[in-house]
């Protein structure tokens, strides 16, 4: 066997084989949580961005809902126009040009911020106006339908006439009764009026073919209320009460033969009717 002779000299380090580096203390932690602020912080800016677009959204709306209520309410768009406005039904007897100038100050006022009760309450105010209606007619325009008082019957008063409707209002005062409306010679100046009460309630009782054919009516107490026709013939009704079973026991004698020429009717009791 050959000898191995010492080695002489400087022994060279020992080398241990290569590893990985060993990572510090930590450092798989601060990759997780790095990404889980990430992670937060991304979800916090998606909110922000929701919340934005929210408010961007509820803005819109707010300003569309504004431009629309300023629209509809407060521009001209829907604006009431004088030459737009007709007012309908009134009869010769109510004072339409009133009624025209009050419903001229609607002009230039939007149809949805007008005031239509405060309209036709001024409107019944006007002489001769028993009711009114006022419909809104887009987008400009108004159509005021008048309801005139009728008269039913003519008082004397101070030399002129006073033509009354069955309510007792004084729808005008003209100078000469019109044909057609019975002239009642109950004064207005009397300080108990249940006399010209029954009258009118006799008068406003009558069917229309009836009550053309009144010339006159007069009566001293609620309970004596007479009436004239054409051709003389004399009625004497009574009370008011009773009217329509009066007026159908009237229409009955007048068309029978044995009673039709009489000159005085007594319906006054209407179970018990009297002619002469």
């Amino acid at each position: 066997m050959p000898r191995v002779e010492p080695r002489t000299g400087p022994v060279p380090a020992r080398r241990d084989p290569p590893s990985a580096p060993v990572p510090a203390v930590g450092a798989r932690g601060s990759v997780v949580s790095t990404g889980m602020v990430d992670r937060l912080a991304e979800r916090a800016a998606m909110r922000r961005h929701r919340r934005w677009r929210r408010l961007g959204w509820t803005l819109l709306v707010v300003l569309l809902a504004g431009a629309l209520v300023w629209l509809v309410f407060f521009s001209p768009v829907l604006a009431t126009r004088a030459d737009d406005v007709r007012v309908v039904g009134a009869g010769s007897l109510v004072d339409t040009s009133e009624v025209e100038r009050i419903a001229a100050q609607a002009d230039g006022v939007p149809l949805p911020r007008l005031d239509t009760v405060s309209l036709r309450t001024r409107m019944l105010d006007v002489r001769g106006v028993k009711d009114v209606a006022i419909v809104r007619e887009w987008p400009h325009g108004l159509t005021v339908r008048v309801t005139p008082r009728e008269p039913v019957a003519a008082v004397p008063d101070q030399g002129r006439y006073a033509l009354l409707d069955t309510d007792g209002v004084r729808v005008a005062t003209v100078s000469k009764a019109p044909k057609g409306v019975p002239v009642v010679t109950v004064p207005l100046a009397a300080a108990d009026h249940r006399a010209l009460d029954a009258v009118l309630a006799v008068l406003g009782a009558l069917p229309e073919k009836l009550s053309t054919q009144v010339t006159a009516a007069e009566a001293a107490t609620q309970d004596t209320v007479e009436l004239t026709l054409e051709g003389g013939a004399q009625v004497v009704w009574g009370s008011a009460q009773d009217s329509p079973l009066k007026v159908r026991v009237l229409e009955a004698l007048r068309a029978a033969k044995q009673t039709r020429s009489a000159h005085v009717f007594d319906v006054s009791a209407p179970a018990l009717p009297v002619t002469r």
